[in-house]
């Protein structure tokens, strides 16, 4: 399939390019409506399905690593996703409940230690292990968010979730960001040539996130959030933001995180996207979806690694529970409660592959280790941790729509 569409693309341009990834993009929009609807699982994994199955077969063209517009439009889908996640959160909460942060780092750690155990276990060089292990702490808001959305979950469990998902998202982003330019050589020579890139980053991230809050405070200051102009211009700061921080070298979707952090800062009060911002981030959350699973599975797999990519998943999945689970006291969440949080941040999705891609193009040497690793595990944890996702917070107790369903099963009994 990929060198039919070459053949023709010599010929019609990016006429058939555009005309795979409509239709794909419509498959997926169907699969994700049909897969909510009859089976109760949310949408993300009839786009995710779909997505692989595009990619398995070549029908959509996706190269790996990301470069061009495949990396611009998923940063612009991440920063989206992020800079709304990053909204949810007040500082303030974690100076009246420090064990929040405690129970993120635990978790965060544990995952990194794990993975990268296991990794060294099975062979696998030091090169390849640490930025494997990066990409392994990285939870999905993304995935999570839209779980939360379609079960119409709420509680205790979901914001906790939702919350460390996002804290271990600023980890991943901002340490793998910086180990990135450091995965090949020697440059490590002691501790402060290993910190600098990190505070680099971090620092000229948060200049651009700077920018975009103060830009987005001062344009809802002044237009109605209900505007469509409004959502247009909301949309075209994010996008510029994701320009502007690849100019400058820092992380578009680290910016985005901490630019919706820091609104959340300076407006308290809860807001919520205007309706057309709603539907078009949407648009952009499903093509982030698609494109995920497409470039994961159009890679080439070897059943050499099976055993490798299912441990990793089941280490990665362990670490997260564990750690939530052990630095629960203290944190406001019951054992059982903690349990339902790490499993719900089992997804993987957007920001994992655009480290593996960023590890990738650091490594020539480690790029296939890295991708025959991450990338599988990626794909399967977009649709599997979705599922595992959306079963923990019915659960937890906190999925409306499931409560929904037994109450209707219950009256229909009841009628007959």
């Amino acid at each position: 399939m990929q060198a039919l569409l070459s053949s023709w693309n010599a010929e019609a341009g990016p006429g058939l390019t555009t005309l795979a990834w409509s239709l794909v993009l419509a498959a997926a929009a169907a699969a994700g409506y049909l897969v909510q609807r009859y089976s109760g699982l949310p949408k993300v994994a009839g786009y995710s399905v779909v997505g692989g199955v595009a990619g398995f077969f070549g029908f959509a063209d996706a190269a790996w690593p990301l470069a061009g517009n495949a990396l611009f439009l998923l940063e612009i889908g991440m920063a989206v996703v992020l800079f709304e996640a990053g909204a949810r959160i007040s500082l303030r909460w974690f100076r009246h409940n420090p064990m929040v942060l405690v129970q993120s780092l635990a978790e965060s750690v544990l995952t990194f230690v794990a993975v990268y155990w296991l990794l060294r276990r099975f062979g696998v060089d030091e090169g390849a292990a640490e930025p494997l292990a990066v990409v392994a702490v990285a939870a999905s808001p993304a995935v999570l968010t839209r779980v939360v959305m379609d079960a119409r979950a709420a509680g205790p469990v979901t914001e906790r979730a939702i919350v460390l998902s996002t804290l271990s998202t600023l980890y991943a982003l901002t340490l793998g960001g910086a180990l990135a330019g450091l995965i090949d050589g020697g440059q490590r020579t002691g501790v402060a040539e290993s910190i600098a890139p990190v505070v680099v980053l971090l620092a000229l991230s948060l200049v651009v996130a700077a920018l975009l809050g103060l830009a987005m405070r001062a344009a809802l200051h002044v237009m109605s959030p209900a505007s469509e102009n409004t959502s247009m211009l909301l949309l075209a700061l994010i996008a510029a933001s994701t320009a502007l921080a690849a100019l400058v070298g820092g992380s578009a979707p680290l910016s985005a995180l901490l630019a919706g952090l820091l609104l959340k800062q300076l407006n308290p009060r809860p807001w919520v996207w205007p309706r057309q911002l709603g539907t078009a981030a949407a648009m952009l959350t499903m093509l982030m979806f698609v494109l995920v699973s497409t470039v994961a599975a159009g890679t080439v797999w070897t059943s050499a690694s099976a055993a490798l990519v299912f441990g990793v998943v089941a280490v990665r999945l362990a670490a997260k529970v564990a750690g939530t689970v052990v630095a629960s006291p203290g944190s406001g969440l019951r054992l059982s409660q903690a349990l339902w949080t790490g499993c719900a941040m089992s997804p993987m999705s957007a920001v994992a592959l655009l480290l593996a891609s960023q590890f990738a193009l650091a490594s020539e040497a480690h790029r296939a280790t890295i991708a025959g690793v991450a990338l599988p595990a990626i794909l399967m944890m977009e649709v599997v941790g979705a599922v595992i996702a959306t079963l923990a917070l019915q659960r937890a107790g906190e999925s409306a729509r499931l409560a929904e369903r037994e109450a209707n099963d219950s009256g229909r009994g009841g009628l007959e």
